[in-house]
């Protein structure tokens, strides 16, 4: 109050100080609130339209930044990743190349060790075949000259020392000899037999021992022979095994040398990539610490000023209704003339009691029901509370007993029926759930299946497709491997032509210019004071000029040179690598092949599956919707009754229970009155 009154006598005292009335000074200093504030709301507003424009500025630069730093990064990793698996393959490979290399220089040494032993065996067979033929030789002869039995006997001894000779051989010229000669102690070992004449004239008749020698010449010649042709069978294809063996190990180590020369161009190109990727992080990092500083600093800026906002907007709303209250004539006594008509008046009852003459007992009977329908909410009880009010007395009283009968039968037919649905709709539950589960199976495998299809019919396109571009591919590298062949060798021709050439015109500009430099072309002239400049040196040729062009051809000479050599290393390359790639592509086509072949017959098995679950799911579809029509058919009676049967069975119990205590009230109207 205080306040007020201070308030009220400093603006009267202003208004008497400027003529104006303090309504007038009011109205002038909300103006004044008013102007200020509309004034202040709106620069506030410019001021966060420059912020917030700079905001989504700095955000669409910085998240351009990030996306961009995200693309690097995913773009950098996937090149890091290549790279790796690149020198993985590239040291797969080179640990491969070394085995092979190990293995063929194993194999190689293998088989000059047995080649070596197969030689060596090769001249000790040999040598006994050509020992056992002359002394076979040597033996026919003798038995054909008829010699002495001590010749006979020595030639005998050495055919018989021979390792290669038969025992059954030996065993016959000993027979031969025993039968021919008699013991002689006076002679040697060798020369024990003497000769009988009868026994030796009869077997050199017969010719036995001369055909049996024969026979074992004839047959120790041809194994000789044969002997001779399987060594150099054998040395022949020794031969070319190692030759074989060397070339793949050149080829190896050629492929391995050029092999690591890419894996570690590859390692470095990885590293740098690295280093990259670690850089871009750190921007990336630095970018999204910015961005998530600047959004929490827009976000905080935006709520404060939706909130002054709203506060200002709040303030000039209230200011100007209270310029419009202030402002309007009749404020003065409004509120001696309008704030009496504010005060509500306590509203009468919209419920009018009956009372007419109604019982106390059916008042108290009413009043009893239909406490107990809102507490329960049964309509029944609040319909029953009505007819209490309204009906005569006994035949309210008839009317409860005859609701209180009608409940019970109700409840025991109620009971028996949902026996009847509960088995019904147990029964219709497990028939659903069976077909639900196997329709859902069904058409799940229907699903797998279709896609299987799908995805089998694509792959089976796909790799026709493969096989079709292998073919292009491996025709497209033999033209460009014919063309290129044609192209390279053209160009190391053109490359020695151009090579004598500059040569030749090197070796002539040599030539002069060492001519020239000991030449004097011109003497030295002595010119006037006012004569032209003149020359003050001999001439001796363009002599820097010309040293320069001589560099320049010897720098061109060495370019042909290099030109020479690096397109005969590409020519080597890109042979061989024709040669891999024709390899690989034909490989490749063939397991194509052989792929499409097997999914299209996976297809083929797919289809014949994908036939008998249709006709499965059709089946179980059809029994699905029987239950289901089945279930609807149940439902009225069963399941959608408002309210379910717990509910419904304790509803009753309640109404019954109410409607016995409101008999029970009504009864006490013949109660005796206590006195």
């Amino acid at each position: 109050m205080a306040v007020r009154a201070f308030l009220a006598a400093t603006l009267v005292a202003s208004a008497m100080a400027s003529a104006v009335t303090p309504i007038q000074k009011v109205l002038e200093l909300m103006d004044g609130m008013l102007e200020k504030g509309i004034a202040e709301k709106k620069a506030e507003a410019v001021k966060f339209s420059a912020f917030n424009q700079w905001c989504g500025d700095q955000t669409r630069i910085k998240t351009n930044e990030i996306a961009a730093g995200d693309a690097k990064i995913e773009e950098l990793k996937a090149t890091i990743e290549k790279k790796a698996s690149e020198i993985r393959q590239l040291t797969d490979r080179i640990d491969e190349l070394d085995e092979d290399v190990g293995r063929w220089n194993k194999d190689s040494k293998s088989a000059t060790d047995v080649r070596e032993k197969e030689a060596v065996d090769f001249k000790a067979t040999v040598l006994d075949y050509t020992e056992s033929i002359d002394a076979l030789t040597g033996a026919i002869a003798v038995l054909k000259k008829q010699a002495s039995p001590t010749v006979q006997a020595e030639a005998f001894l050495q055919v018989k020392r021979q390792r290669l000779v038969p025992d059954s051989a030996k065993s016959a010229l000993t027979a031969y000899l025993q039968e021919s000669q008699e013991p002689d102690s006076s002679q040697p070992d060798e020369m024990l037999f003497r000769k009988a004449p009868e026994a030796y004239g009869y077997e050199f008749q017969s010719g036995g021992v001369v055909d049996m020698l024969l026979k074992l010449q004839d047959e120790f010649t041809t194994k000789k022979r044969q002997l001779e042709e399987d060594e150099l069978v054998s040395q022949h294809a020794f031969e070319n095994m190692l030759q074989q063996l060397t070339d793949n190990i050149e080829n190896a180590e050629h492929e391995i040398s050029k092999k690591k020369q890419l894996r570690a161009e590859t390692e470095e190109a990885k590293a740098e990539a690295e280093g990259d990727l670690a850089q871009t992080e750190k921007d990336r990092a630095e970018d999204q610490k910015y961005l998530d500083i600047m959004t929490a600093l827009c976000e905080q800026k935006s709520t404060d000023f939706a909130s002054r906002q709203e506060l200002r907007a709040g303030e000039i709303e209230a200011i100007q209704k209270a310029i419009e209250i202030i402002s309007s004539k009749t404020v003065q006594g409004s509120g001696e003339k309008y704030l009496p008509q504010l005060v509500q008046q306590p509203a009468t009852s919209l419920v009018q009691v009956k009372s007419g003459d109604m019982s106390p007992y059916q008042q108290q009977a009413s009043a009893f029901l239909e406490s107990q329908a809102q507490s329960s909410g049964s309509r029944l009880l609040s319909e029953v509370a009505q007819r209490v009010a309204a009906d005569p007395f006994k035949k309210v009283k008839k009317m409860i007993k005859d609701l209180i009968s009608k409940l019970n039968e109700e409840a025991t037919a109620e009971t028996e029926h949902k026996g009847w649905c509960d088995a019904e709709l147990a029964k219709n539950k497990q028939t659903r759930e069976s077909r639900s589960a196997d329709v859902a199976e069904l058409t799940a495998e229907i699903e797998d299946l279709t896609a299987d299809i799908a995805q089998l019919t694509q792959d089976i396109a796909d790799l026709a497709k493969a096989v079709k571009e292998l073919d292009e591919a491996m025709a497209t590298a033999t033209e460009e491997r014919t063309s290129s062949k044609a192209t390279n060798e053209q160009t190391i021709k053109e490359a020695k032509e151009a090579q004598a050439a500059v040569e030749e015109a090197t070796a002539v500009l040599q030539d002069f210019y060492a001519k020239s430099a000991q030449a004097t072309a011109f003497a030295q002239q002595s010119p006037g004071e006012d004569a032209p400049e003149t020359f003050e040196k001999p001439y001796q040729g363009l002599l820097p000029e010309g040293g320069s062009v001589v560099d320049f051809l010897e720098v061109i000479l060495s370019d042909f040179v290099r030109l020479e050599s690096e397109t005969a290393a590409t020519e080597a390359a890109e042979a061989d690598e024709y040669k891999e790639f024709m390899f690989e592509s034909k490989k490749d086509k063939a397991l194509k092949q052989n792929e499409s072949e097997h999914k299209a017959q996976s297809k083929v098995n797919k289809e014949s599956a994908l036939h008998t679950a249709e006709e499965e799911l059709k089946t179980n579809q059809e029994q699905l919707n029987a239950a289901n029509k089945y279930y609807e058919k149940l439902k009225p009676d069963c399941v959608d009754s408002g309210i379910n049967y717990e509910e419904r069975v304790k509803l009753r119990e309640e109404e019954m229970q109410s409607l016995s205590e409101a008999l029970k009230i009504l009864q006490g109207q013949d109660l005796p009155t206590m006195g």
